[in-house]
């Protein structure tokens, strides 16, 4: 037997211990905590009234016995320091109740994590989960993790890119109003176009008709004779 078996069978007898020892305690521990919840819940009980009580003597005797020996300065120094003191409590409650209870609201999340791989450190020790699911756990919550981030990227992404669309189409609304822009019309046949200086309607086929004059007036001879 090597050292390094001995040493390994050392560590699982260990082990096994303390398992065993967490075993056996915890139904004490369990029984003792409730044992406890429930003594301190029966002294606070028991111990309110004699509070209360006590606390009305003493106030009855300070009036009966001190305060006619007190000098009204010191009194009312007194009456003035008690209700300082109460609104200052007062305002300490007010700002750090708040506080607590967010304190407590965002411990929850962590404390419920803590609890899980508390769990499964336990689990693993117990021999009831390997190394290796361990690490394809870990994987599969880096995985997670990535594609979470991946989705937030492309939404982010897609809002830009939407908002950037949205300014060009605004801008380009603004830039080439409906208004300014007109469709081509086409000339019809026969229509007129009216001449800049204002000379008259010119026809559209000036320059047919030209040709068509040109091609009906007489050509002269070659000898210079009129045409009869």
């Amino acid at each position: 037997m090597t050292r390094m078996d001995s040493v390994r069978a050392a560590t699982d007898s260990a082990k096994e211990s303390v398992l065993h020892a967490a075993d056996v305690v915890a139904p004490y521990a369990g029984a003792a905590r409730e044992h406890a919840a429930l003594y301190a819940r029966e002294a606070r009980v028991k111990m309110a009234p004699k509070v209360s009580k006590a606390t009305r003597q003493a106030r009855v005797g300070y009036d009966v016995y001190v305060a006619p020996h007190v000098p009204p300065k010191v009194d009312a120094a007194a009456q003035r320091a008690y209700c300082e003191t109460r609104r200052a409590a007062r305002q300490a409650v007010s700002y750090t109740a708040p506080r607590l209870e967010q304190a407590m609201a965002a411990a929850g999340p962590a404390r419920e994590e803590a609890a899980s791989r508390s769990a499964a450190a336990l689990a693993a020790l117990r021999g009831q989960v390997t190394a290796e699911e361990v690490r394809k756990l870990v994987k599969r919550h880096e995985r997670r993790a990535r594609n979470r981030q991946a989705l937030r990227t492309l939404a982010l992404v897609g809002a830009v890119v939407g908002g950037a669309v949205a300014v060009w189409r605004w801008w380009d609304r603004q830039a080439n109003p409906d208004w300014l822009v007109e469709p081509p019309t086409e000339l019809a046949e026969g229509a007129t176009l009216t001449s800049v200086d204002g000379s008259g309607p010119m026809s559209a086929r000036t320059g047919s008709g030209s040709e068509t004059l040109g091609a009906e007036s007489p050509e002269k001879p070659e000898n210079g004779d009129e045409p009869r």
